[in-house]
């Protein structure tokens, strides 16, 4: 079936474009408290997950092994933007490890931002695996390796002890079975798997929580959590949203985006794991569709209103800075939302 058009983009008084998707919120009991869309059909998360794939790096003794900070193990969750703080961390991740940036197969990337991708252009370099988006990952992935004492070439690989880890974590905490049918590439070539949003949203409602799991997953569950809204520039950077999110919110919500318009988040006071898929994979429409959950679930405060405001309808801009028009959730998402969470709470 066609998900509904969620997500409207105007352009003076006309609707200009739609995004279809489809959105999850689940409860600790597994309970489907909001669906739009196919919520059972698989979706690749890609990075929206990587909170999840940090677990066995934390549980395993590893961070502490490590001693691993609160901003790198923010880092190992982040798909950043490539600026030197977070080259720099990954690279400090890796030392720790005794390892280096050669040891990293997640592939080079020039930063998201301009000013980084000149710093380096000025300094005639050019970007290494640090400043790839998940270079934090890798590290932690490698210190993993290193502390379990096996090989750390070709950690990447679904048959490596570091990623059949990661790959146990995650089927625990969706409660679904991950297998090679189901199994694709990620963008920085570690294995990713496509398992329904209301699984995702099933484990960012544990994860958030920590109910019903065993005592060493919900305290290392803890540690992720606290690490990354105490450190949220490390999860993303600058203008993004989900540093802007964590930020401002102050510990209550943790979010977290994935290539393709996927985003996953975790709402411990209502007990809440949200998930979801923008169809055509536009990042504009996953973020409105996010912070229009967030906005609708949560009592906000005066700060937390005002960047909800902004981001749940961003304007549509020309060149020269004049709004056009607006990037809006749609009436249909809005109604059905409003109403799930009103008998919710």
């Amino acid at each position: 079936m066609d998900n509904p058009a969620l997500v409207d983009v105007t352009r003076g008084n006309l609707t200009e474009s739609l995004h279809r998707g489809s959105v999850a919120v689940v409860d600790t009991g597994g309970n489907l408290v909001f669906g739009i869309g196919d919520v059972d059909a698989r979706v690749y998360p890609r990075s929206a997950i990587k909170a999840l794939q940090a677990l066995p790096l934390v549980e395993s003794g590893a961070a502490e092994a490590l001693d691993l900070t609160d901003a790198e193990l923010s880092l190992a969750c982040a798909s950043h933007n490539g600026e030197e703080i977070h080259a720099n961390a990954a690279r400090v991740m890796l030392l720790k490890a005794g390892l280096n940036e050669d040891d990293l197969e997640c592939g080079p990337q020039w930063p998201q931002r301009m000013e980084d991708a000149a710093k380096l252009i000025l300094a005639d370099e050019v970007p290494c695996g640090l400043h790839n988006n998940c270079s934090g990952k890798h590290a932690g992935f490698l210190g993993l390796a290193k502390t379990m004492g096996v090989d750390t070439r070709g950690y990447i690989e679904p048959d490596h002890p570091v990623q059949r880890e990661v790959r146990l974590a995650m089927e625990q905490m969706t409660g679904d079975t991950l297998t090679e049918d189901v199994c694709g590439t990620d963008g920085c070539s570690i294995p990713t798997y496509a398992s329904p949003l209301r699984s995702f949203a099933r484990a960012f409602a544990s994860f958030g929580t920590g109910e019903g799991l065993e005592p060493l997953r919900a305290d290392a569950a803890r540690q992720i959590y606290d690490a990354c809204i105490n450190e949220p520039y490390m999860v993303a950077g600058a203008d993004r949203f989900c540093t802007r999110v964590m930020e401002t919110f102050r510990g209550r919500v943790f979010v977290k985006t994935g290539a393709e318009g996927v985003f996953c988040a975790a709402i411990p006071e209502l007990g809440f794991g949200v998930s979801l898929k923008c169809d055509d994979g536009a990042t504009r429409a996953a973020e409105v569709m996010m912070a229009t959950v967030l906005e609708i679930a949560l009592e906000l405060n005066e700060d937390e209103a005002v960047l909800m405001d902004n981001l749940v309808n961003p304007p549509v801009l020309t060149r020269r800075g004049v709004q056009a028009g607006h990037i809006r959730p749609g009436e249909e998402f809005l109604s059905a939302l409003k109403a799930a969470l009103k008998q919710a709470k």
